[in-house]
């Protein structure tokens, strides 16, 4: 069997801790397949002195949760993985600039379609007020650049006072009811081959798809062409030698739109895998073979 290492969150935090080991046991489980076994190691422990990642033929960032609290301490261990020459995948710059979802403008100006969407800094209820008319709508969507798991995710009214707004840099974008109603779907690749598909509705009455917040998932069997078509388009914009992306997408005024590509520590859904994580598990090993 071959060790790998699998980053988690900080040992001292509360938040994510009696998650996450659930969340590396269907890990470790999938890896397995191709005889590799998980060893957990907290991310934090390895931001200033990259030392102890070398032992590994492959390290995973898969359960790296947190980094949007202590963004500058994720870039610092970024930038320690790289100069170290870590065999991390997805690669340390990918990991560094997609924990900032301003990667979303930079793709959009590569002919890649996403929301509409205002970014700015320090959001006042002035900019908040403008982008019901600029985008002709009266819900929008007020969240941090930096962030995970709808943290600090606003959804605001027109005429409702923007209470406990985010700090720092901001995206607005208008509330799409297709997510509430049709859903997110996410394309899962692994080693640059389709794996699966999981459609993400929100329970009745709230907007967040998240399964902490009683979003449901379903396996898709034949993603629509044009939403495979959509993710090609962002893989290909990305140029990246990356071992796993999930790619989330809207279908909207008959247009499928990117909402983000999940390149970190996406959950890859390998419960509705049709092969359980199998697929996961030959790129990875192929990848700490090479």
């Amino acid at each position: 069997m071959t060790e790998v290492a699998v980053l988690t969150p900080a040992a001292d935090d509360g938040t994510y801790g009696s998650h996450w080991p659930r969340v590396l046991e269907r890990l470790a489980a999938a890896l397995s397949f191709s005889g590799l076994t998980a060893r957990p190691t907290a991310w934090p422990d390895h931001a200033e002195d990259a030392s102890a990642l070398l032992e590994f033929p492959l390290v995973l960032p898969l359960l790296a949760w947190g980094y949007h609290q202590n963004h500058s301490h994720w870039l610092r261990a970024t930038r320690t993985w790289a100069e170290a020459g870590v065999r991390i995948a997805n690669p340390a710059s990918v990991l560094a600039w997609n924990s900032d979802k301003t990667y979303l403008g930079r793709l959009e100006h590569q002919g890649v379609p996403i929301p509409p969407t205002v970014w700015t800094m320090g959001v006042t209820d002035a900019e908040v007020h403008a982008a019901f008319d600029r985008f002709g709508t009266d819900t929008v969507i007020v969240k941090p650049t930096v962030s995970g798991g709808a943290w600090k995710t606003l959804k605001v009214s027109r005429g409702q006072p923007l209470t406990g707004a985010p700090e720092g840099s901001v995206m607005i974008q208008p509330f799409l009811p297709d997510l509430a109603t049709t859903g997110e779907l996410s394309l899962l690749f692994f080693g640059g081959r389709l794996s699966h598909a999981v459609l993400k509705t929100a329970a009745p009455g709230d907007f967040r798809i998240q399964s902490q917040f009683g979003g449901l998932y379903r396996t898709i069997e034949a993603p629509p062409p044009a939403a495979l078509a959509l993710a090609d388009q962002v893989l290909g914009a990305i140029d990246e030698d990356l071992l796993y992306g999930r790619i989330d997408m809207v279908e909207h005024e008959d247009r499928w739109l990117l909402m983000e590509a999940e390149l970190i520590e996406p959950d890859f859904y390998l419960s509705e895998a049709p092969d359980r994580g199998r697929l996961f598990a030959e790129a990875a090993a192929a990848r700490a073979a090479a």
